[in-house]
């Protein structure tokens, strides 16, 4: 892992030249890098309090692909006067992403998990579209940073009583309910869980698209690692209050599905289905059984694929039509009948059709929360009902209607946009056929 990373540290230099094709390049020879230790099923290269799993590698594997379909999606970024700015602000992120998902003590991944935050604000207050992206900065900060000053305090608690921060010697911790409940509110708020998710929509909304893909895609999942970790040494004390939070999720489950269809923006629609998918990922990792751990992992690696995918569809619509407004954005079979096809394929997924890994992760959650309590099945359904109804609702509002005028002088698709979206969709649908890398972790 110190060989990866140090790989990224001499990228830096190529980045500042501005250099993107190379880039690119080395993003695509790390990728080769990581395909040589994927197979291993057992905590491998430990140095310097770094190492990795199959959890950490299939996120950091993540990581890279989202990355770099950033790169792509940003494309009319490189015109601008700022390029340079922007490649470091993602060189910058991606250092800190790796970092966060292959350490091994508690400490260090707490702040890598924070450091998170600054690239994130400097996209949506560097390259956001409006005004109100400071508000959106300031709700993304501190509705992130309420939650983590008590779990720096459990850490600091935790070394004074174990002398270690390693995640697997973390073994008495006296744990009472605010202990329980330090530990997990920060990865909570980060996932997010209902009534702390506001911060999300709004962040969606006013980001970059770059922005956007990165929040959804990985930032998202920092929140499910953690709360994978800290189980780990959790798990005798949370059966007593688990059932909290998963009744809070479910019921959140249902209530966004509702909230989905009742939105005007195409992102702040794709922002909140993310809030509804994280919403299940809760509810697997506090069932505590193997299904939901497995489910869990498939659903992060799915729905950060699907729901980059969507919103670099979105983007691919408002630098057309310079509006996100599902008012104005109709008719788009007419005009991109092409493009028409990847938005079916992406929403299809989003509902979880066959052959994407977001069926195979709902199907594991569903049995995994089933099995905890077989009262959740009112809500599961809704929540699956739901999904579709939003997925379908914002295919067809796009899709058909009469065309918005300003659309003809425009041009109806690229190559670099087919490939952007087919390099998101053919990893979520082909993955399956390898679906067992997934569950050998833990």
């Amino acid at each position: 892992m110190m060989v990866l990373f140090l790989n990224f540290i001499f990228m830096i230099p190529i980045c500042i030249m501005g250099y993107w094709w190379e880039l690119v390049l080395f993003f695509c020879l790390s990728l080769f890098f990581l395909m040589f230790i994927w197979g291993f099923d057992y905590y491998s290269f430990i140095s310097y309090s770094m190492g990795v799993d199959l959890l950490s590698l299939s996120l950091i594997m993540l990581s890279l692909l989202i990355l770099i379909l950033m790169l792509m999606a940003s494309f009319k970024t490189y015109l601008t006067f700022s390029k340079f700015d922007f490649m470091l602000v993602c060189m910058i992120m991606t250092v800190f992403l790796i970092l966060s998902f292959s350490t091994t003590n508690l400490f260090l991944f707490y702040m890598f998990f924070e450091a998170s935050l600054i690239p994130t604000l400097l996209l949506i207050f560097g390259w956001g579209y409006q005004p109100e992206r400071l508000s959106a900065g300031f709700y993304l900060l501190f509705y992130t940073l309420f939650a983590s000053l008590p779990l720096l305090i459990m850490i600091f608690y935790t070394y004074n009583l174990n002398c270690s921060l390693f995640y697997f010697m973390i073994y008495d911790l006296n744990l009472n309910f605010y202990i329980y409940l330090f530990y997990v509110l920060a990865f909570l708020i980060k996932l997010p869980i209902i009534m702390f998710h506001f911060w999300l929509p709004k962040a969606h909304v006013e980001a970059p698209v770059s922005g956007s893909m990165i929040l959804a895609g990985i930032l998202l999942k920092l929140g499910g690692y953690g709360l994978m970790r800290v189980m780990l040494f959790l798990n005798s004390f949370s059966l007593k209050y688990n059932y909290v939070f998963i009744s809070i999720s479910l019921y959140g489950m249902s209530l966004v599905g509702i909230l989905c269809m009742m939105q005007y923006d195409i992102k702040s629609i794709i922002a909140y289905s993310s809030v509804a998918h994280m919403g299940l990922v809760i509810c697997g990792i506090f069932t505590l059984n193997i299904l939901g751990v497995y489910g869990s992992l498939v659903m992060m690696i799915g729905h950060g694929l699907c729901s980059s995918g969507m919103f670099s569809l979105a983007n691919i619509i408002y630098e057309r039509s310079h509006s996100r407004s599902i008012m104005i954005n109709k008719g788009l079979i007419v005009f991109m009948p092409s493009m028409s096809l990847m938005w079916f394929l992406l929403m299809a997924n989003n509902m979880s059709s066959p052959p994407s890994l977001n069926l195979l992760g709902e199907i594991m959650l569903i049995n995994s929360v089933m099995s905890w309590s077989t009262y959740s099945f009112l809500f599961l359904c809704l929540s699956s009902f739901f999904s579709c109804c939003y997925s379908i609702y914002l295919y067809s509002i796009t899709q058909h209607g009469f065309l918005y005028s300003s659309y003809f002088p425009s041009m109806s698709g690229s190559i670099r946009e087919f490939l952007l979206i087919m390099m998101h969709w053919f990893p979520l649908n082909m993955l399956i056929m390898k679906s067992d890398l997934f569950i050998y972790w833990i």
